[in-house]
């Protein structure tokens, strides 16, 4: 399913939680073709370029494999692409100014390269990706508003998990965060990172 099938898709869909209002005009979009009985899409295209109000872009559960044709998408907030098959971030240039909370649980990311650039992030979502060292986590200490992550499942997770320090060495370099992993961060973990 292309970008252009599955936004035709989408408007005629239950899933549309404003029937009739132009493509252009829509805040939510979910393209998730799947969810329709339609095959998966596999690549973003520039048809994405029209949904210039959307703030909330869900293309979950689909067989995309690069972040692409974001231009267009000037309100967009949120970016939701979880279960897909993307390797890396990139392409997020033409939304670095408007996002705020990216999405990317359950792909096979190895790199948090690019990520610099989003400088209104808030919110990152990378459980269960292949994030493996701590020298990617410190990718994100230029990220003065990020508040919310979510590793879990990652092998640089699982192994500080195993030993207990998880939590303390990302607040060590993330002091601002106020949830990880689901979890609220607590005053005496702070602590333990500062003095740590």
């Amino acid at each position: 399913t292309s970008c252009k099938e599955a936004i035709k898709l989408f408007e005629a869909s239950d899933d549309n939680k404003q029937p009739g209002v132009p493509t252009a005009e829509l805040e939510e979009v979910r393209l998730c073709p799947i969810s329709l009985q339609q095959p998966v899409i596999t690549k973003l295209d520039a048809s994405l370029g029209q949904l210039k109000k959307c703030k909330q872009l869900r293309l979950s559960t689909n067989s995309i494999d690069k972040i692409n044709n974001l231009a267009g998408l000037d309100s967009l907030e949120i970016l939701s692409m979880g279960r897909n098959m993307l390797k890396k971030i990139e392409g997020l240039e033409p939304v670095a100014e408007t996002l705020q909370q990216l999405w990317l649980s359950y792909n096979k990311i190895a790199s948090l390269a690019g990520i610099e650039k989003l400088q209104n992030l808030q919110v990152l979502f990378m459980s269960n990706n292949m994030i493996d060292k701590w020298t990617e986590i410190e990718r994100l200490t230029s990220l003065s508003k990020l508040r919310d992550v979510n590793f879990f499942g990652n092998p640089i997770q699982q192994k500080a998990a195993e030993d207990g320090s998880w939590r303390i060495e990302l607040l060590k370099r993330l002091p601002n965060l106020k949830n990880i992993d689901g979890q609220m961060v607590e005053d005496d973990e702070r602590e333990q990172a500062r003095c740590g």
